[in-house]
């Protein structure tokens, strides 16, 4: 594509705030948004999460008998969606052509979880069929269409914390061919009993805030929250006048098909999604200026990953500034991508480098890698990545670039 492909709009709510402002301003002041549970009660190993800070209630424009049925997820989306698209300044003509590309792993599952737990408490005698129902991972993506106008090809992508980085890469893949001029890539996902424990019990949870990249890491800490990106031809953009942000220089995905949670000890399919974006992008290792890494805080995935990193960037590791987004916010799962996604743009618009919280003391296995710590700090950035690893052995990276890199 001779313009290349630009990421006009963004939006976001997560524990950092309610809108890319609150996000933006977070990063800057190296903001914790990790704090107790209270969501919904959990007797195990952790009680701490990244709750989001503000939950909208609606209508947008939608019956009321619609937004009833809308679960938390499904009010995320439609929010940062619609930030996004203001931001872009896409119309209603612009939205209709637009495509929605959706990435979520727990649809209306804490909806369903609070309807069974009042009926077995008899709270309520009648177990609701649409709370049940609810569940669909596909109904964000349909709320958003239906609250924004947005009438193009509508995907759901589900690849766990890989799926809304996969969202972009598919957003990215439909504007390349001119499928449609732009999209709307979401991803969204909140907190719920089912995820919460599942975690707990594979002992997956450090028990008071995770530590990404620390010497000490004992697991990750759950979050939700959304985000989304419109994602559209670059002349397009400019031929409408809107501002391009950032550009969608490449991505790169690949399968490990190792082991169900575990990923590759080897990194096999991080390296080859690492590599195929900047072969994508038409990059060297030498390009990169910053990684906004998947950094959960497990011990077997921050060793993988910085593995990876080694491996393809070589000794230009040395002078990269590496951070992880979700010792601030948490691990988003499905929203993760498209989160990381956005900070990594304000990064390179803004010159933040986000801090890693809880690095208390670095990992000696990589004592020359520069792990941005706290409060952060400024950096100019004309290139970075952001690499997202899904259980299963789904691995997603994306090469982003300034607006005005190229």
């Amino acid at each position: 594509m001779p313009g290349g492909i630009a990421i006009t709009g963004l939006g976001a709510l997560s524990a950092l705030g309610r809108d890319t402002a609150e996000l933006t301003a977070g990063l800057r002041l190296g903001r914790d948004g990790i704090g107790p549970l209270t969501l919904f009660a959990h007797q195990g190993r952790c009680a701490t999460a990244a709750e989001a800070a503000h939950v909208p209630a609606g209508p947008w424009g939608l019956p009321r008998a619609t937004v009833r049925r809308l679960s938390r997820p499904d009010r995320l989306a439609i929010a940062a969606a619609a930030e996004a698209c203001t931001q872009a300044g896409l119309d209603a003509d612009a939205r209709a052509a637009a495509a929605v590309l959706a990435g979520a792993t727990t649809g209306g599952m804490l909806e369903t979880e609070e309807a069974y737990r009042r009926w077995r408490a008899g709270e309520t005698r009648r177990l609701r069929t649409s709370r049940v129902l609810g569940t669909s991972l596909a109904s964000s993506g349909a709320a958003i269409s239906q609250a924004l106008g947005i009438f193009g090809p509508q995907e759901t992508m589900a690849t766990a914390c890989s799926s809304s980085a996969l969202a972009i890469a598919r957003a990215g893949d439909l504007v390349r061919r001119g499928v449609v001029p732009a999209a709307v890539a979401v991803g969204t996902d909140a907190l719920c009993r089912l995820t919460f424990a599942g975690f707990d019990a594979l002992q997956a949870l450090d028990p008071e805030r995770c530590r990404p990249f620390d010497r000490h890491r004992r697991g990750l800490t759950l979050g939700e929250g959304a985000a989304a990106l419109v994602v559209e031809d670059a002349d397009h953009a400019r031929a409408r006048g809107a501002e391009v942000r950032a550009l969608l220089l490449g991505w790169g995905t690949a399968t490990d098909a190792h082991h169900p949670t575990a990923p590759r000890p080897d990194g096999e399919g991080a390296m080859a999604a690492l590599r195929a974006a900047l072969a994508m992008a038409g990059l060297p290792a030498d390009a990169v200026d910053y990684v906004n890494a998947h950094g959960t805080g497990t011990p077997q995935n921050d060793a993988v990953e910085m593995s990876v990193l080694r491996a393809v960037l070589g000794t230009r590791l040395a002078r990269v500034p590496v951070s992880s987004s979700k010792s601030q916010f948490g691990h988003t799962l499905g929203a993760a991508g498209a989160l990381e996604a956005v900070v990594t743009v304000l990064a390179l618009t803004h010159g933040i480098l986000p801090p890693t919280l809880g690095v208390r003391e670095p990992d000696e296995a990589w004592a020359d890698v520069d792990v941005v710590a706290e409060p952060g700090r400024r950096a100019a950035l004309a290139t970075a990545i952001t690499s997202s690893y899904g259980f299963g052995g789904h691995n997603v990276t994306l090469v982003l670039g300034r607006g005005d890199a190229r």
